[in-house]
């Protein structure tokens, strides 16, 4: 009676798991970049160092890493940059954003935003209404003030001096020395809790929570935001609306590259 003969792996499972392997040491590059000994590579993807060694190889030869002759350390190469690249060139916020922001007024049933950062400040680009008979009117194209609306001082809290300073100073026209410092420390609070909200600052009785969206270098490329009635909508930061808001934000921003 002949034995059975033990099973063994298609060449085609092989092959997907040879890239699986190749992918994960990749990803493993890039953690640990700029540069990497094989030994702390090899504990990091938990593989025998003569096995990561054979891929490094492989990846080397087709240009995805490369090793550093003075240190003989390993980082990332040249074909990964120029894909890594393509894919950021292809990244656009609102496309990314689309799904979050339907799911996030789905789950709150409030008027919910996305906004960027243009020419003339703040500036709309994408709305989901709220389904009821009264609701938040937002439109496309609608520029906030930068600082009498929650999404202007987010941006304001995140983005460079540089590009605020111009309508900052034409907003703070007539105001003292002790407002300017106010909003500097209004900014740094922003900045440590991850998003802001406004009750009626802009519109009376229309409560907002705003927060970022930071891209693959940890710049902000947008700011996602909840409206809705003082009556219904209560825009604490503590709140269920909030942490929403918040796994919106921070999935897009994952989905953007950002990985803080």
């Amino acid at each position: 009676m002949e034995k059975a003969s033990p099973t063994t792996e298609s060449p085609g499972k092989q092959k997907v798991r040879s890239a699986e392997v190749g992918t994960d040491i990749l990803k493993a590059l890039a953690q640990l970049s700029p540069s990497t000994s094989l030994s702390r590579l090899a504990e990091h993807v938990q593989m025998p160092a003569s096995k990561v060694h054979r891929y490094l190889q492989a990846l080397i030869a087709s240009g995805f890493a490369e090793q550093n002759p003075a240190t003989n350390h390993y980082g990332l190469g040249r074909e990964a940059l120029r894909v890594g690249l393509a894919a950021l060139g292809g990244m656009d916020v609102l496309k990314v954003a689309a799904m979050p922001l339907s799911q996030l007024r789905d789950e709150l049933n409030e008027t919910c935003f996305v906004a960027v950062w243009g020419n003339q400040g703040a500036t709309v680009v994408s709305i989901e209404p709220a389904v009821r008979a009264v609701t938040v009117v937002t439109q496309i194209g609608s520029v906030l003030p930068l600082l009498s609306s929650s999404t202007g001082l987010v941006f304001g809290a995140y983005l460079p001096q540089r590009e605020t300073i111009e309508l900052r100073e034409q907003e703070m026209q007539g105001l003292n020395q002790a407002d300017a410092k106010a909003y500097d420390e209004q900014f740094e609070s922003i900045r440590q809790r991850g998003l802001h909200h406004v009750h009626g600052l802009l519109m009376p009785g229309v409560d907002a929570l705003s927060a970022p969206v930071f891209d693959a270098f940890g710049k902000i490329a947008a700011v996602l935001t909840v409206v809705g009635p003082t009556s219904i909508f209560h825009a604490d930061e503590q709140g269920p609306a909030a942490q929403r808001l918040l796994a919106a934000t921070r999935a897009i921003s994952w989905r953007m590259g950002f990985d803080g």
